[in-house]
């Protein structure tokens, strides 16, 4: 009696303690596949992306696609991918908000002149401008703000030629003409042999910051393409 007694005792108290287990894990991770649910609001750092306006415009079909972009008459360099939160390793999206979805033309179209896509901005603040826990118009305006951090190398933002350059380069020209800039706070990315974009990290006030999981997953290749813009 005493032993069935004690067992029922110990079978109450480990489904107590698998009940909390479940609850706690509950709070970190959505019932979608075991994902953490993300929060808004609660990140480390930024990144910003500038992509490389001549490689997406020039690869196949994107031309005829996005004309707002790709069919100007004066051609982009580069432009604003996104301002994405991150975590040390990872990061959030598709968090939940209390904003809209759908981005107005009031607060997308004056993003044009470094974001020249409403399907652009409007994907960029579903997937990560929703987890900066900034309002649709303050995000933008932050995404506006970091891009006037930036200072464009004078031969990349001319854009008018050609360029092979390895990763390192690239990224130490950003280095000499941005203060405070760092070897681990950039990374290039690339599409096949050609420049993608560059993503900067930033913290949330938007000064120049490392991040190394960032910066390991850079571009490997020994030499890029830089295409100049036509």
């Amino acid at each position: 009696m005493k032993n069935s007694f004690a067992a029922l005792i110990f079978s109450a108290f480990f489904a107590a303690i698998l009940t909390l287990a479940t609850d706690a894990a509950a709070q970190s991770f959505g019932r979608d596949n075991g994902k953490r649910r993300d929060i808004a609001g609660q990140f480390d750092f930024y990144v910003l992306s500038l992509s490389w306006s001549p490689t997406f415009c020039g690869a196949k079909g994107n031309d005829g696609r996005n004309d707002q972009q790709c069919g100007v008459s004066k051609p982009y360099r580069f432009i604003v991918h996104g301002l994405w939160p991150q975590y040390e390793k990872g990061f959030p999206d598709f968090c939940r908000s209390s904003e809209p979805d759908r981005v107005s033309n009031s607060v997308g179209r004056p993003m044009f002149d470094i974001m020249p896509s409403m399907g652009l901005i409007g994907h960029e603040w579903r997937k990560h401008g929703v987890c900066s826990g900034l309002s649709q118009s303050t995000y933008f305006e932050t995404i506006r703000a970091a891009y006037q951090k930036v200072q464009i190398p004078a031969d990349l933002a001319a854009g008018t030629r050609d360029l092979m350059l390895s990763p390192d380069e690239i990224e130490q020209k950003f280095i000499a003409a941005n203060s405070g800039m760092t070897q681990a706070g950039i990374a290039t990315a690339c599409e096949g042999p050609k420049l993608e974009e560059i993503r900067i990290c930033m913290t949330k006030d938007l000064a120049f910051r490392d991040c190394p999981e960032v910066d390991r997953s850079g571009c490997k290749l020994r030499q890029i393409d830089v295409p100049p813009a036509r």
